[in-house]
């Protein structure tokens, strides 16, 4: 990291805030809560573990896109000061259901972003679906706010421009991937010069061990049907298609400042190990759990500590046995497609994630087969010719981001 701050030693992300004497543990006190995006999945297990440590985390923002209803509900559990719609014509609804509630309406996009950088928050839970997360992850960045992220997209879309701010403001990112919570974890037993490679576990989605052919037939239903995991609709479909772990890929790239060189996938169904690294004694650190993603979010949240918490246990008697297998970027061709955005930099994450966001939902609406998510990306990324020297801005960022869409949009037609 340009800024010498990189704490991957210790499991901390990009930059660690002064703590004091690093050998005492400190207790975690009590934590003011931002939650945007907190009907969706990551969000209502978020508040899963909200509900559990009453004493240690407050809830001081909630922000949903649409869900007035849920939204509002929430707030009368939780009482958040402020909450906010992302979508206008839903801010009727949610007054009329919070009439008589003290908590302050924001509105539309720059009420997320005031939501995002508010002084007295002490961590922002980044759990919006997709690119429109990325401003948000921004704004909390640069009001110095420590950012547990489970938009992946804001680091694939804009990694150098977001390490960079999370540098410039004294922030930290703490990973609610249970991927990366797993990669940071497993770094604290090493030094960031001896490690050899990090090691990403995908599951292989609801068609691993069926036969890849019948994925031409398979319906959204069918692809939405995961075997351990219960996630959002385009998470689970990028799972199918094993593009989930091609984002991680890049998302790790940036987390961990590592090149592709040094970070491989292996398919492990079970999803019990959550990922590994490798040091270069060739020791294997691997973190273990039941797939819950109470678990990532609750370590997040009440980082450094480990605590008793609500997430799942894993009972290793009950265990069968762990398969673990290469993934094969030519059996796996979304991984093809994030390796090479990863190497190539630039804007080339912004255009792969827009295309397939773009192509996941033309599948959901029965537009397009489950295969044909690929052949819409591998399309437009391959028209994609932008200069990656260039210094990237949100602007830039957002251009190839709606040049990409428009892109991927024309295929489909």
């Amino acid at each position: 990291m340009n800024s010498g701050q990189s704490a991957v030693s210790d499991g901390r992300i990009l930059v660690r805030k002064p703590k004091g004497n690093a050998d005492v543990a400190e207790d975690m006190g009590t934590k003011d809560v931002v939650i945007l995006g907190s009907t969706g999945s990551v969000g209502t297990n978020t508040l899963a573990v909200v509900r559990a440590f009453r004493d240690q985390l407050r809830v001081l923002g909630l922000s949903a896109h649409s869900q007035a209803r849920e939204l509002a509900r929430q707030v009368r559990e939780f009482e958040p000061r402020v909450v906010g719609l992302t979508e206008r014509s839903a801010h009727r609804a949610l007054r009329e259901e919070l009439k008589g509630v003290d908590t302050k309406v924001l509105e539309g996009e720059e009420g997320l972003a005031q939501m995002a950088r508010m002084p007295e928050a002490d961590i922002v839970v980044s759990a919006i679906a997709g690119a429109a997360g990325l401003p948000a992850a921004v704004h909390a960045l640069r009001a110095g706010h420590t950012l547990a992220l489970a938009n992946k997209e804001a680091l694939v879309m804009a990694g150098p421009l977001v390490t960079k701010l999370a540098s410039e403001h004294d922030a930290e990112i703490l990973p609610v991937d249970s991927e990366h919570s797993a990669i940071s974890q497993a770094l604290r037993c090493g030094e960031p010069e001896d490690v050899h490679r990090i090691i990403l576990t995908a599951s292989g989605g609801p068609f691993y061990g069926e036969g890849y052919s019948k994925l031409p037939q398979a319906t959204p239903g069918e692809a939405l049907d995961h075997p351990n995991w219960d996630m959002g609709a385009k998470i689970t479909i990028d799972s199918a298609t094993m593009m989930n772990k091609g984002l991680e890929v890049i998302e790790a790239r940036w987390l961990f400042d590592l090149t592709t060189e040094k970070i491989e996938v292996v398919i492990h169904p079970q999803s019990l190990v959550h990922s590994m690294v490798e040091f270069a004694d060739g020791s294997i650190i691997a973190q273990m759990g039941a797939p819950d993603m109470k678990l990532p979010i609750q370590h997040a949240l009440t980082h450094p500590r480990h605590c008793d918490g609500p997430a799942e246990r894993l009972d290793l008697n009950d265990l069968d046995g762990l398969e673990f297998r290469k993934a094969d970027p030519e059996e796996f061709p979304a991984l093809q497609l994030a390796y090479r955005a990863a190497r190539r930099g630039g804007t080339a994450g912004a255009v792969l994630n827009a295309a397939d966001e773009v192509a996941v939902n033309a599948f959901l609406d029965g537009r397009i087969e489950l295969p044909q998510i690929l052949d819409c990306v591998r399309h437009v990324t391959s028209k994609h010719t932008e200069d990656s020297s260039e210094q990237l801005t949100l602007e830039i960022i957002r251009q190839a981001d709606r040049w990409a869409r428009e892109e991927a949009r024309t295929w489909l037609e």
